[in-house]
């Protein structure tokens, strides 16, 4: 998988995390299923955790 492919799927993510903190997520199980499935994809390709990566990177840029 090319970084840009990665760059997006972490774009889809983050979009999706806002996307149900706006809604309510007991009833949106259509978005945690794609949250599930791109975390899944990314530990995949990477060997990582996206979540523990998108916070060491928080941390990086501040």
């Amino acid at each position: 998988m090319k970084k840009s492919e990665l760059k997006k799927l972490v774009s889809e993510y983050k979009s999706l995390q806002l996307k149900l903190a706006k809604r309510d997520s007991a009833r949106n199980h259509t978005v945690l299923k794609k949250l599930d499935e791109i975390k899944h994809r990314y530990f995949h390709e990477t060997g990582n955790d996206l979540e523990s990566d998108l916070k060491l990177n928080a941390k990086d840029t501040t």
